[in-house]
């Protein structure tokens, strides 16, 4: 057994998109354990509740990432509404899901392409990218929003979407959808990233559950969970929803659950919106949550599930919120993938894993 060595990995690396810090053990060239250093961005916006009412706290909930940013304010919203026993009209509910879905569309176009990025397929990179404009174009056209959408709010939305913003939708999806399912097959077969991929950072289902890893990274090792499936919200509006599986568990097989998922988000919002039903958007909220009133709510965000937490204390003011974010789950479980592989794939293993630090790091 060679001498072991202990090796930084980031918080600044060139393929690293988040600030994640890594002390790989080392052994020549094969990684025998990573322990994470957590803490590099902590901004401590959970405090904030104990001065911004519930209403403003949303927008800061808003803001603990760009990328899962309407998530998070509809995971919040969600939150207390429960907190408070509010029923949000039904227009709202599928309006929420339709931009929900919209978000991880973008997020995972997103990560394709900063995966073809660390591959070197600099034009893919960019064909990824120029479509995830498309998709922000169809965002600020309903929301009016490109990165911060502020179109949720406690008891429904901000804003409608019209029938013609409908048709603009409809005619935009279809066509990343044809061009998106061409750069898939350009990157899911091409040899290089097979041979990159394949076998490589694999989790097996038993770990996988062990870990109780979330998303897409439980999902690529046949783990059968997708918060979607409880049909919350305007999910339960689905004819009908099965979770994108692969049992292979390596990094290729998170790489595949990914490219399919922005195939079926797509799908879910062209059916919500040939079914988008009349009615109010939002309710009027009046009053403050019970002392001592507490709520929990999952949802699913791109990286996977999401939970809230709140309490109330008879004030405007919170007593307390907490989410846990899914890349703070799949912490344990990358280590795991990370343990006896070889230094050369670190990165590719922790971006199949597609962590987001600035959600764990809140």
């Amino acid at each position: 057994m060679g001498k072991s060595t202990i090796i930084p990995f980031g918080p600044q690396h060139p393929v690293l998109p988040e600030p994640l810090h890594l002390d790989l053990v080392v052994e020549d060239e094969r990684v025998i354990q990573a322990v994470p250093q957590i803490g590099f961005v902590h901004r401590g916006l959970e405090k904030l509740v104990e001065t911004r009412d519930y209403n403003q706290f949303i927008y800061v909930a808003e803001r603990i990432c760009g990328i899962c940013a309407l998530g998070h304010s509809l995971g919040y919203a969600e939150t207390v509404e429960g907190l408070m026993g509010i029923e949000v009209p039904k227009r709202a509910e599928y309006l929420r899901v339709i931009w929900h879905e919209l978000s991880r569309v973008h997020s995972h176009i997103l990560w394709l392409g900063l995966a073809a990025d660390a591959f070197g397929f600099e034009s893919l990179f960019m064909h990824c990218w120029r479509l995830r404009e498309r998709v922000l174009d169809v965002f600020e056209k309903t929301t009016g929003g490109r990165v911060i959408f502020s179109v949720i709010k406690v008891g429904g939305v901000e804003r409608d979407i019209t029938q013609f913003q409908s048709h603009v939708i409809l005619d935009a999806l279809a066509g990343i959808k044809d061009e998106y399912n061409q750069l898939c097959k350009a990157f899911l077969n091409d040899t290089s990233v097979q041979t990159r991929l394949v076998d490589v950072g694999y989790l097996s289902y038993e770990d996988a559950i062990d870990y109780s890893v979330v998303g897409p990274f439980a999902r690529a090792s046949n783990v059968n969970y997708d918060v979607r499936m409880l049909g919350k919200g305007g999910y339960k509006y689905l004819d009908s929803f099965d979770p994108i599986l692969d049992g292979q568990g390596d990094c290729y097989a998170r790489a595949k659950v990914r490219a399919l998922e922005v195939i079926q988000s797509i799908e879910i919002i062209e059916e919500l919106l040939s079914k988008l039903p009349e009615g109010d958007i939002s309710v009027s909220v009046k009053g403050s949550p019970a002392d001592g009133a507490e709520y929990c709510n999952v949802l699913e965000q791109p990286r996977g599930e999401c939970y809230y937490y709140a309490r109330g204390n008879g004030t405007k003011y919170l007593e307390r919120m907490r989410m846990r974010t899914p890349t703070s789950q799949n912490l344990a479980g990358m280590t795991a993938a990370l343990a006896g592989c070889d230094l050369a794939d670190v990165n590719m293993i922790v971006l199949t894993i597609d962590p987001c630090i600035s959600c764990t790091e809140r």
